[in-house]
């Protein structure tokens, strides 16, 4: 594997782009109208123009709280006390209906305040957005939910088309990364459940790069990862969201993302995604369009 020189500084190629278009404003205007946001404008996505023109979007459910605080992310924590908004499920499917989504993914904070994890709620935005919107592919991007096999099975029963959950970093870096109650492991094992279980709902996971891992190490996840029949893994570059997150210890080269998408496919995962604004629903559908195209892409197994 080829070695770089580390780069702290932003580089040109790491910005986002202003959402705009017609129909991106006229969505907009939609679901403010009925008091309905996505992910992808609360997050301030950089790809979000790119997913709405493909009639994709994410949606998050279960509150906007996180009872977990992985030193990453900006979303806030807190206890929301068993809280859960029953209309959640209507207006999942109602936004979904507005957007005319081709492709929707559903997910949420951590909810270790209630019993279940919210895997019931999960399954019931599902199962109505399947119901109401058939021809919409549903994919989850879920919590662990303590790697506890009967939430998890509540999940899988609602028949997602596809089933994710980030392992986030690389083995070494968990603990320094995420919060105490989510594990390496933990997530390994919530991948495998689901792969064992349910072998025709494929799986996903994502990771961030920049945190201060090898590739030695990203090599090493991604065996682990395959070992457990993962189908889809993308990586996106680290980006500090505040000055109390962690900082990042390299920025990758496009061309880095390139030799991580080539290493991917050299063992064997069906769809990958790797660049310095890719996220863990980047362009969710470009796996749909490649199951219909019934074609491999084709990867230079150069290093």
């Amino acid at each position: 594997m080829k070695t770089y020189e580390i780069s702290k500084q932003k580089p040109t190629w790491v910005k986002s782009n202003i959402p705009k278009g017609d129909g991106y404003r006229e969505v907009k205007e939609n679901l403010r109208a009925k008091g309905l946001y996505t992910v992808c404008e609360e997050a301030k996505c950089p790809n979000l123009s790119e997913c709405w023109k493909d009639k994709t979007a994410t949606i998050m459910i279960l509150g906007d709280t996180c009872t977990r605080a992985c030193k990453f992310c900006h979303v806030k924590t807190g206890n929301p006390k068993g809280f859960i908004n029953p209309m959640e499920v209507e207006n999942s499917s109602l936004m979904v209906g507005i957007m005319n989504l081709n492709y929707v993914v559903i997910t949420s904070v951590d909810r270790d305040d209630i019993s279940d994890y919210g895997a019931n709620h999960f399954a019931n935005v599902v199962k109505k957005i399947k119901i109401e919107h058939p021809n919409t592919k549903v994919e989850v991007l879920v919590p662990d939910f303590n790697a506890e096999e009967s939430p998890m099975h509540t999940l899988a029963r609602s028949e997602p088309f596809v089933i994710a959950q980030n392992m986030e970093t690389v083995k070494r870096l968990t603990h320094v990364v995420r919060d105490p109650r989510a594990g390496y492991e933990k997530t390994l094992r919530c991948l495998q459940f689901y792969k064992d279980n349910y072998p025709t709902i494929t799986t996903k996971t994502s990771l961030m790069v920049g945190l201060g891992e090898t590739f030695e190490e990203i090599y090493e996840t991604l065996i682990d990862l395959r070992n457990v029949g993962v189908d889809i893994v993308t990586f996106g570059q680290y980006l500090q969201p505040s000055q109390k997150h962690l900082s990042v210890e390299k920025f990758y080269t496009p061309i880095e993302f390139d030799e991580l998408k080539r290493l991917a496919y050299r063992l064997r995962f069906k769809f990958v995604a790797s660049g310095p604004m890719v996220r863990s629903s980047y362009k969710a559908a470009d796996y749909l369009k490649y199951l219909e195209q019934n074609e491999r892409p084709q990867i230079s197994n150069e290093l």
